[in-house]
């Protein structure tokens, strides 16, 4: 019985975590858009800390959702080459997605 209340807790403290990360998300987006919107003076560091805390909760919401970093990193891997071949507008017209694939290649070795 102790272990079974025990993993119930573990599923609802589970389950906070990924209504808090949710949460986290929508507000950091928010944050950025209006920062973004307004030109606020000296905002490129709120635009850079938006943009870090969204790859951190990102990554920290799918790890809750059960997949491990590893499987992330596979899947983002994935969808660039993916779009590369597709010629995303992103790729096609600024090379963006082939500086980060190469970014992403030399940063894990």
């Amino acid at each position: 019985m102790f272990e079974g209340n025990k993993n119930n807790k573990d599923i609802g403290k589970n389950l906070k975590m990924v209504e808090f990360l949710k949460c986290e998300l929508l507000n950091t987006i928010a944050l950025l858009f209006e920062t973004m919107v307004k030109g606020l003076k000296n905002s490129q560091e709120l635009v850079l800390e938006c943009l870090v805390n969204i790859l951190l909760v990102t990554y920290t919401l799918g790890k809750r959702l059960g997949f491990d970093y590893s499987t992330l990193d596979r899947k983002l891997e994935e969808k660039i080459k993916t779009s590369i071949l597709e010629e995303h507008h992103l790729e096609k017209w600024y090379g963006d997605l082939s500086s980060l694939n190469e970014h992403l290649n030399n940063h894990g070795k």
